[in-house]
């Protein structure tokens, strides 16, 4: 890690190209940030920061990228960068496929990293349809990669016996959504990357989504989850919402919720 005091970071990354059901997730970031400055909301996170007035918190635009040939290099490049420079990132996507390789740049900075996974799916497949970095695919590459030191997996609610396998191979701990205790957050013993996916909530919460799956989180259960985090707070990404499937801006709300209550947490752990 740099010398250089810590800042966290809003980065948007406009890519969907690894979308394994409908596009869309690449329109999110200008919603999200539509709606962050669309004056309905202020920038009070519940933890008592506030956005707008910290000088730590920073909007770093959209990282370009040029095509599915090169995008996990792009991506890598591009966080590795701003990882380089002090920066937290809060990323949006985006679909999923955009872990894996802000993963393979925050392995670099980070090497004893624990990941937290809140979505509805495992995406834990060797490849799906022929694609091995298919948003389906994040978690299968990065355990391969060993890009962190431990990967739990919350509000899991599809299985199939591929991905109990790939569960096992990788020692993922897993907590399916039926079994998941109401404000039970597993102990953590070092900093913590978030990798929200926003249909780990309920439809009724986000029906924004591609794979819209019943039986997930309420907001208010993923805000507390955040909340109640009890180390550094170092990283995230926010991914598939997908505005084309949204409803009276639902999930946009919702969207940028999380994203200032992830930054609170984030600029409380710098």
């Amino acid at each position: 890690m740099t010398n250089t005091p810590a800042k966290a970071g809003l980065l948007g990354i406009p890519y969907d190209e690894n979308s394994s059901f409908c596009r869309g997730p690449a329109k999110a970031p200008a919603s999200i940030r539509s709606t962050l400055q669309g004056g309905s909301l202020n920038s009070g996170c519940e933890n008592g920061v506030n956005l707008k007035d910290s000088p730590q918190w920073l909007d770093l635009g959209d990282l370009a990228i040029t095509g599915a040939n090169d995008f996990v290099r792009e991506i890598e490049s591009g966080c590795d960068k701003l990882l380089g420079q002090g920066m937290r990132l809060l990323t949006l996507g985006g679909d999923h496929s955009i872990s894996y390789p802000i993963m393979r740049a925050y392995a670099r900075h980070y090497p004893k990293l624990n990941i937290l996974h809140l979505d509805a799916h495992y995406d834990l497949y060797d490849s799906f349809k022929g694609n091995r970095l298919s948003n389906a695919c994040p978690f299968a590459r990065i355990m391969e990669k060993n890009l962190c030191s431990r990967l739990v997996q919350l509000g899991i609610r599809t299985l199939n016996q591929h991905q109990v396998e790939q569960a096992q191979r990788f020692k993922v701990e897993m907590v399916e959504m039926r079994h998941w205790q109401t404000g039970h957050l597993p102990e953590f013993d070092g900093p913590v990357y978030l990798s929200l996916d926003i249909d780990a909530l309920d439809p009724a919460f986000a029906p924004g989504v591609s794979h819209r799956e019943p039986g997930g989180f309420s907001t208010r259960e993923v805000i507390n989850l955040i909340h109640n985090l009890k180390v550094p707070l170092v990283g995230a990404d926010l991914v598939e919402f997908n505005p084309d499937k949204d409803i009276d801006g639902i999930t946009a709300q919702l969207c940028a919720k999380l994203v200032k209550e992830i930054a609170g947490k984030m600029l409380n752990s710098l």
